[in-house]
């Protein structure tokens, strides 16, 4: 399995750099000299909105090498083997990369995006009665927001997911515990 890391941005000078944006908490480990990530074309992105990035040639790679990174103020600007030239960096904006979940080290509290869909809500106030399944970790400014389809059907409940509403994430059952306040799971019934 493997996880976004990053989405490639606008290109940067001539000789290929590229700026990018990312999903992941460690640059560093990632985008290290040798680190290979494998590409996709971004959902909903630059590509197939009928833009000038549709008449690009796409890359004719599955994967990319990093040579080199550096900061320009707050944005990563990355060097690959494979994107020589500012062409070949044009043809790359927008595509997603991907690094294989084994190569993203863990600590022991620690989770993939892609762990919690499907894990069952329980809510503890209730005695761990179930709440339903997560769906969706949509990613906010704020805070995140775990999606939770209601066990018998219905609308879908969205879930802060700090701490103090989701205390812990249990893989090896195959929860997330919830302590939601008095009618956080009631909003929106009766609509």
């Amino acid at each position: 399995m493997s996880v976004r890391v990053a989405r490639i941005g606008k290109p940067h000078g001539v000789r290929g750099e590229v700026t990018v944006e990312l999903f992941t908490d460690d640059p560093q480990a990632r985008f290290a000299p040798g680190s290979v990530l494998s590409i996709q074309h971004a959902r909903g992105g630059r590509r197939g909105q009928g833009s000038a990035a549709d008449a690009r040639e796409p890359l004719a790679v599955q994967s990319l090498t990093v040579t080199g990174h550096r900061w320009n103020k707050d944005v990563l600007v990355a060097r690959f083997e494979e994107i020589s030239d500012r062409n070949a960096a044009e043809a790359a904006r927008g595509l997603e990369l991907f690094a294989e979940v084994a190569d993203l080290p863990l600590e022991d509290d620690e989770w993939h995006q892609d762990d919690l869909l499907g894990l069952v809500a329980v809510d503890l106030t209730r005695g761990e009665a179930r709440i339903g399944t997560v769906k969706a970790l949509i990613q906010g400014s704020a805070q995140d927001l775990l999606e939770i389809t209601p066990q018998g059907g219905g609308r879908t409940v969205l879930v802060p997911f700090v701490e103090e509403i989701v205390p812990e994430v249990d893989l090896d059952r195959g929860l997330v515990l919830v302590s939601p306040p008095p009618g956080l799971l009631e909003l929106g019934e009766g609509e």
